[in-house]
């Protein structure tokens, strides 16, 4: 073989690596590039996209996404789906607002108003209660994932219905002679120039990349996702973690629903419709696979990003809201495709 043929050689696959590598990039920074696009567009279609104060404003937007999301990355980097986050982001808003109302014991003729921090606190028991009801069902009665949180989402959906028969509690604010003020400092309060629940998003998405990237259980995490007969061989407590994931979706969703019914300072029970599918599609645009083990938290952020700055970009454009929802379906399929792709290729690949 000649020298020169040797060169050639070396030169096409120098050219294969280098494509390949910018394959790679484009796939796995594609949430980040998507979002870069968007901005960029819709600046030049409105004067009123580009703007410090839209962008904070369309942030507290995607806090409820976001923090709905990073409950749902856990779930599915265990294999698993949770849909039951929707209804409980409106439950956990109608508990709330429940409470804030005043709790009424007829026996000692009595109306209890508890402080925000009790109401907070029982929202949150509320939200890991209805997870681990999931997680059981998953985990020790071996019902699949998705037919035990489709359950869980009509039950839940069901009693805050039940609840507020059919209505919304409104002017949820409190009364300074009932020492119940400060709900509405989740929706409307900012730090730095920043709205509160952009904050609790950020903190979230924080804790939650270093107990990933950290800690034990996001090695047994990402195990038993990626394969949950050999993690279980391998000492991996598996039911534990498929449990502990789901009461962490669960309490992501009531803090979910404490922001957004602070936001509107109101509470009603179909509050979360649908949430859990645009949960689902950040996590999925942000590069996780459904089919567990593979996902980050700065993906799924990115991915929550993308949707809510495209959803709020058409409405400024003002394009109809039957169109967004075209829109925002077109880039959940191009995400799932840019998925087959890109772990079909790591498959070949290994």
């Amino acid at each position: 073989m000649s020298v020169t043929n040797v060169t050639e050689k070396k030169s096409v696959s120098n050219g294969q690596k280098r494509n390949n590598n910018i394959v790679r990039l484009i796939l796995e920074g594609r949430a980040f590039f998507a979002l870069i696009v968007i901005i960029a567009v819709f600046s030049f279609l409105s004067p009123y996209y580009f703007s410090l104060s839209n962008f904070l404003i369309m942030a507290s937007h995607v806090a409820i996404f976001g923090i709905l999301a990073i409950g749902m990355l856990l779930v599915i980097l265990n294999g698993g789906i949770d849909l039951s986050v929707g209804s409980t982001l409106g439950l956990a808003g109608c508990i709330a607002g429940f409470l804030m109302q005043g709790v009424t014991l007829n026996a000692f003729g009595v109306i209890l108003y508890p402080p925000v921090w009790a109401v907070v606190i029982i929202t949150c028991a509320l939200g890991a209660l209805v997870g681990a009801v999931n997680g059981v069902l998953i985990a020790y009665l071996k019902v699949p994932a998705f037919v035990a949180s489709l359950g869980v989402l009509y039950v839940a959906r069901g009693i805050a219905l039940l609840m507020t028969n059919g209505l919304t509690y409104n002017n949820l604010g409190g009364r300074p002679e009932l020492g119940n003020t400060g709900f509405d400092w989740l929706g409307f309060n900012r730090l730095a120039g920043v709205p509160i629940g952009v904050i609790v998003l950020a903190v979230l998405a924080i804790v939650c990349g270093i107990v990933l990237s950290k800690t034990a259980f996001g090695r047994w995490l990402y195990a038993s996702g990626g394969n949950e007969r050999a993690a279980d061989l391998s000492g991996v407590p598996v039911k534990r973690v498929k449990i502990t994931v789901y009461v962490l979706s669960g309490i992501c969703a009531a803090i979910a629903g404490l922001v957004l019914s602070s936001q509107l300072t109101s509470a009603g029970p179909t509050a979360g419709t649908t949430y859990e599918l645009t949960a689902i599609a950040a996590v999925v645009i942000g590069g996780a696979a459904l089919t567990g083990g593979r996902g980050t938290v700065r993906g799924t952020m990115l991915g929550a990003f993308v949707i809510g700055f495209l959803s709020d970009g058409l409405v400024i454009i003002g394009v109809s809201a039957y169109w967004q929802t075209v829109f925002t379906g077109a880039v959940i399929v191009l995400a799932v495709l840019m998925n087959s792709i890109q772990y079909g290729r790591r498959v070949k690949t290994s």
